[in-house]
Formats: structure tokens, sequence, C-alpha cells
């Protein structure tokens, strides 16, 4: 809640008019608790996991012309039934781990000092924190999921997320209860470091989830934005990850591939890339009719 009641004492206090993006947010927030504003992030993963992958649902279903030279894994169709169940099971993980999990994690926020007054975050200065908090988030998922890759973690724990060798959007919040729990460190860690405002923190568990449903999409479109980003995984990435499945020593990254590299645990991705490679290039020497249709 803010400390001023009207717009002028809030610009008094900061010496300036407001901008009009702080007009708003006066005019959102002023009356409003910092628990409520924190409680906005439920709406938010609700609306993010229930809409977010309904584009991948029609493209699957439907096997809209075009759009199969982007399957991954072209071999494996799921049927509308399928996608209703995956979204009805992380529904049931949402209202019962995720939501209660957000209605009594805020006084961790408050213990970091993520605040909700004004001013608000200049353009770069949400940009730099929301680079924190995804590489921060990538390099401590890389070893959290690498361990629940070995055979305590993966039986216990893991397995379920893999059930999904070919995976959907609405599969990437599809987890065990204790995985959910367990990786939502990593997603608090950044801003713990580099606390911001209230709208950062929003921006990146929204950011994060989007990510999260487009690396499980299971298509690689070449028109993605996130291609252009420097050490991007992206859906091929992370589908490779799920195609190997249980044995997979490979591809642990949940964003960025820098990890996986260092590491050296994308052996066994780089080596299949550079064997399809070496078959395409083949193909196209000695059957280019066949390839072109």
């Amino acid at each position: 809640m803010l400390p001023y009641q009207t717009i002028s004492e809030a610009a008094s206090a900061l010496g300036r008019n407001l901008t009009f993006g702080e007009t708003l947010w006066f005019n959102y927030s002023a009356s409003k608790s910092d628990y409520f504003l924190y409680c906005h992030n439920i709406l938010f993963l609700f609306l993010i996991f229930s809409l977010v992958p309904i584009p991948l649902v029609f493209v699957e279903v439907l096997r809209w012309a075009g759009f199969d030279r982007y399957k991954i894994q072209p071999k494996v169709r799921l049927t509308f039934s399928d996608m209703v169940k995956c979204y009805k099971d992380v529904m049931w993980m949402f209202f019962s781990v995720v939501g209660p999990l957000q209605l009594v994690s805020y006084p961790s926020i408050q213990l970091i000092g993520i605040r909700t007054g004004l001013p608000l975050p200049s353009g770069w200065e949400m940009v730099s924190q929301l680079l924190v908090y995804f590489l921060v988030e990538d390099y401590t998922n890389y070893w959290i999921h690498r361990f629940l890759h070995n055979k305590w973690g993966y039986d216990k724990i893991h397995r379920v997320h893999h059930e999904y060798t070919a995976p959907i959007g609405y599969a990437a919040p599809y987890a065990h209860w204790a995985e959910i729990l367990i990786l939502g460190i990593p997603s608090f860690l950044g801003p713990a470091i580099a606390p911001g405002h209230m709208i950062t923190f929003w921006s990146w568990i929204a950011l994060r989830q989007v990510e999260a449903i487009e690396t499980h999409s299971g298509y690689d479109f070449p028109w993605t934005p996130t291609k252009y980003i420097p050490f991007y995984g992206g859906a091929e990435y992370h589908d490779y990850h799920h195609y190997v499945g249980g044995l997979s020593q490979s591809n642990f990254a949940s964003v960025f591939t820098y990890c996986d590299y260092i590491y050296g645990t994308d052996k066994g991705y780089r080596y299949q890339k550079k064997i399809l490679k070496k078959v395409m290039i083949q193909c196209l020497l000695f059957f280019p009719c066949i390839i072109k249709k």
C-alpha cells in the first residue's frame, strides 16, 4: 500500500510529476495491500498455464498444413483428450500446491525487500534485474535438475515430468508436487540477490513460465523471437532431453546452454546433431529431387 493519499502527495515526495506509468500504478495500487498485490501471481500463473498453450493445441490436434514440418517428434501425436487430461492434472497441482504456496510465501518476499512503491523501475533496471534472475535460476536449476536424474531422484520425483517423452505446452508445469517445491528455490534466488519492484517480480514469474511452455511446445518454429537470444536452448534443445528420457544425462539446463557445454552434459545432443547434419548432406547429394519434394 502506498504511503500517499493523492497523486499530488506522491509527486511532492518524488520531487517531480509522476510518469504515465506511475500514475496508472498509483491509481491501481494506492489502496491495495502489498500482500494482495503479491497474490496477483496466482492469477497470472493460472492465465498463463491455461491460455498460452492453446495455440499449440490447435496446431497439434488440427494438424494445420505447413506446421507439421516444425514438429520435433513427428511420429508422436497427442489427442485432444490427452491434452485435456494433462491440463486437468496441471490444474489440480496448481490449486493444491502452487496456489497455496503463493499464499503462504509472502513473508519471504518481505524479507528480501520486493517493493511496491514509487518510483517505478526504469526499463533498463527491469531488464538488468530480469537478466540476473534468468542467469541465477538457470545455473541453480541445472544442478537441481541434474540431481533429479540420479536413480533415487528420478524414480521418486522426476519421472512424473518425463511421462511426456514428446512434450507439449501444457506439460511444462506437469510435475511431482515435490519437484514443484524444489524448483521454486531457483526461481526465488534471483529476486533475493537483486530485489526489485513488484512489477519486475510479476514479469519474472510470467516470462519464466512462458519460456517453459515454449521449450516444451514440441515444435521448433523458425520465427520464434527467442532464437535471437545468445546461448538460448529452446524447444529442440529441451525436446532431446525428454526424448532420451530417464536415462538422459544431457541437456539439463532450463533456459541457456552454457552450463551443459561447460560441464559436458550436451555431448549426446551435439553428436546427434552432427550425425543428422551428415545424413542430410548425403541425402541432398544423392537424392536431391526427393528432398526438394
